[in-house]
């Protein structure tokens, strides 16, 4: 089983550096690919990537030191999948501290028999001095902002930009408190029963809650038994996993039963699933997104939830929203960097780039140009992201509102987050180092 495991971490994180895919989608790939089925190795090389690579530039660092002249990089992607994964292995799990010679023996010859004695050959020599080199003076050698990157596991250019728009010591509170994923949360289904029974019966396998202030049907899961995704209750469509920022952002969109909804980026369907149950299953929501692949999904969390008054679109919102009929409420979702969700999907800090912020507000910018019209008159267009860039947050609104003076900012009820930056205070803003939670900016506008 370990060989396995091995086999299939070593080879997603090929995929993840060739394709730039992410964490799942790479072992997705793999996984077909080697034709695994074991699920006890599917999960330990799950556990060993994710980990891996939250800590690639660490890692990178000290593989860097010891191989000098030469780069990580300039070895086949195997071995470099090995060596990242080896350092995690020996050096990480151990917290830097002491090594075990045996296990280092072990997985070396685990390389050997999966990549072959030739791919090794040349770095053996550096495996005994990766396991002794001392980390502290690698990092107290480097420059503030590299540091800080070293200690928070993020790239040197976004500890600059955090350091530039939040101060330091907010940035730093903010990378340290994004070290970890938050809490899980999720969100009853009154579609399907009653909110305190249905406590009462996740209780009863197992799945202990704490509610959170000021949000419907929202929960944190305190402690479980069993993994969530084996409860039968999940299957009934008792509940949703969505993080306490997602519910937020729908709950701030407030539809009324007789509304008519736009949900715009609506795959895998949380938004939709949650704006039918409190708008009670009535009035009508449509919900559009590009990819006929998640909107499978969307269709299949719409039955599983039990949500009747939701109609699916295929469409990509930047090219136009193909609806006659106006809103009462449209809620736009869009495409993101995700930098509030390093924690949980930690290969897309590396894949961030100053320009790929430009291009993806670029795009936000026209999804949300051609949401204008589609709002009646005292209607609400609802914004949110899970990125904690103002290009993608201040920076869209504010350009939108210049744009079109039709509309205003409102306060969004109820007040959790912390007020928008570049005096749009209307607007909210969610840390996970402050609020537990993802990541999060959420802005409400009427139409005038």
């Amino acid at each position: 089983m370990l060989r396995e495991a091995w086999t299939i971490a070593i080879e997603t994180l090929s995929w993840m550096e060739i394709r730039r895919l992410n964490e799942r989608s790479a072992l997705m790939r793999t996984i077909k690919q080697l034709n695994t089925k074991d699920p006890q190795a599917i999960r330990l090389s799950y556990g060993l990537v994710v980990e891996t690579t939250r800590r690639k530039n660490l890692i990178d660092k000290l593989v860097n030191d010891v191989v000098f002249p030469k780069n990580i990089c300039e070895f086949d992607q195997g071995v470099q999948a090995f060596l990242r994964l080896y350092v995690y292995q020996t050096r990480v799990t151990k917290n830097w501290g002491k090594y075990n010679l045996k296990e280092a023996e072990n997985i070396a010859r685990l390389g050997r028999s999966i990549l072959g004695w030739k791919a090794m050959r040349d770095i053996e020599p550096f495996l005994g001095f990766l396991l002794t080199r001392q980390l502290t003076p690698i990092i107290d050698a480097s420059p503030v902002a590299e540091k800080i990157g070293l200690q928070t596991y993020n790239p040197i250019w976004f500890v600059e930009y955090c350091f530039k728009h939040f101060g330091k010591k907010e940035a730093v509170a903010f990378l340290q408190g994004s070290l970890n994923p938050p809490p899980i949360y999720i969100r009853i289904n009154t579609l399907r029963g009653v909110e305190n029974e249905i406590v009462e019966k996740l209780e009863s396998e197992g799945i202990k809650l704490e509610k959170v202030e000021l949000l419907k049907y929202t929960y944190k899961v305190v402690e479980s038994k069993t993994t969530l995704n084996n409860s039968p209750s999940l299957k009934k469509g008792l509940f949703y996993v969505q993080d306490k920022a997602s519910c937020f952002a729908t709950q701030a969109a407030n539809p009324q039963p007789e509304n008519i909804v736009l949900d715009i980026c609506a795959a895998p369907g949380a938004k939709t699933t949650f704006l039918a149950q409190l708008m009670d299953n009535a009035g009508s929501i449509t919900s559009m997104d590009f990819s006929t692949k998640r909107m499978r999904t969307w269709q299949k969390e719409i039955i599983r939830m039990g949500a009747k008054n939701a109609n699916p679109i295929i469409a990509d919102a930047r090219a136009s929203i193909p609806v006659m009929e106006k809103a009462d409420s449209l809620v736009l979702d869009p495409p993101c960097t995700s930098s509030g969700v390093f924690a949980k999907q930690p290969s897309a800090k590396w894949r961030l780039s100053p320009k790929s912020i430009h291009n993806m507000s670029e795009i936000q910018l026209q999804m949300i140009n051609n949401c204008a019209d589609k709002v009646k008159q005292d209607g609400f267009l609802t914004y949110s992201t899970c990125s904690i860039t103002l290009e993608e947050n201040e920076g869209v609104i504010g350009t939108f509102l210049k744009a079109n003076s039709d509309f205003k900012l409102v306060t969004i009820e109820p007040k959790i987050g912390l007020p928008g930056l570049q005096g749009l205070t209307e607007c909210q803003r969610l840390y996970p180092h402050i609020h537990h939670c993802n990541g999060f900016f959420i802005a409400k506008m009427k139409k005038l």
